[in-house]
C-alpha cells in the first residue's frame, strides 16, 4: 500500500481488485477520483449538463459512472478530445489529468505484479456487481443504512445523512457506501455507490462486530 502514492483505503482497493477481475476498471475509477470534479453544471447551463452526464449514469454507482465517462473519453480520438469534453460538460483539464494518474498507476500495479484485469464483456458491458465489491471491501468504514424516515444513518457514528442531488442513484437503497461526506445545508453523502449488507459482513467481520455495534436499524439487518 505504501507503495502506491494514494490513501490507504485507494490502496487498498487497487491491491485487491484483481480478486473481483476489475483492476482495469479499478484504476480508471481511482484516477477519475484522485482529480477534481469531472462533471460540469454550470447554472445557465444546468439542464443540458444534465441531460449530457445522464448518458454516462449507472443508476447503481456513482463510481461506476465516472468509468462510464472516462471510458468512452478513452475511445475519442485524441485531437477530437477537447470538442467531446465541451459536448459532455466535462472538465477537459481534469480528465486529462485523470489520463497521467492512471498511466502512473498503471506502472506502479505491473511493477508490484498486481494483474491487470478486467471485467467487461464482449459487449462492452461490465460487471458491475465486481466493481461494486472491490469498492466496498475498501469503503466499508464510509457506509449508511436508509431508515424508516427516508434519510441515511452512517454506520457506528450514527450521523444522519441524504444521497446529494447530484448522484446518478435514483431509488433508495438500503445500504451505500459514500466517498465524501459534505456539511452544507444538510448533510450530503457525495459520489455514493450501492452495496450489500451480506458484503460487508463477509469483507470486515472485525470491523461489523455486531458485538460492539451501536443500537440502530443496521445493526438489526
Amino acid at each position: 500500500m505504501a507503495e502506491l502514492p494514494l490513501d490507504p483505503q485507494l490502496s487498498k482497493m487497487l491491491i485487491n481488485s484483481p480478486e473481483y477481475n476489475c483492476s482495469e476498471e479499478i484504476v480508471n475509477i481511482v484516477a477519475s477520483m484522485s482529480v477534481p470534479q469531472l462533471f460540469m453544471r454550470p447554472r445557465e447551463n444546468a439542464k443540458a449538463a444534465d441531460e449530457a452526464k445522464a448518458k454516462f449514469a449507472d443508476e447503481t454507482s456513482d463510481h461506476i459512472t465516472l468509468l462510464n465517462a472516462y471510458a468512452s473519453y478513452e475511445e475519442v480520438p485524441f485531437d477530437e478530445r477537447k470538442q467531446w469534453c465541451w459536448d459532455n460538460f466535462i472538465n477537459d483539464r481534469s480528465i486529462s489529468s485523470a489520463e497521467s494518474v492512471k498511466k502512473q498507476l498503471r506502472g506502479i500495479m505491473t511493477r508490484l505484479d498486481i494483474p491487470l484485469l478486467t471485467c467487461r464483456g464482449a459487449k462492452g458491458q461490465y460487471d458491475t456487481n465486481s466493481i461494486r465489491m472491490a469498492l466496498t471491501c475498501a469503503m466499508y468504514m464510509q457506509v449508511a443504512y436508509l431508515q424508516r424516515s427516508g434519510s441515511y444513518l452512517t454506520v457506528k457514528d450514527n450521523q444522519i445523512v441524504y444521497i446529494h442531488p447530484s448522484s446518478s442513484i435514483s431509488n433508495k437503497p438500503e445500504w451505500v457506501l459514500y466517498e465524501e461526506f459534505a456539511l452544507t445545508s444538510k448533510n450530503y453523502i457525495r459520489t455514493v455507490t450501492t452495496t450489500r449488507g451480506e458484503w460487508l459482513v463477509e469483507m470486515a467481520p472485525h470491523y461489523f462486530d455486531l458485538e460492539n455495534f451501536p443500537e440502530c436499524e443496521a445493526k438489526d439487518a
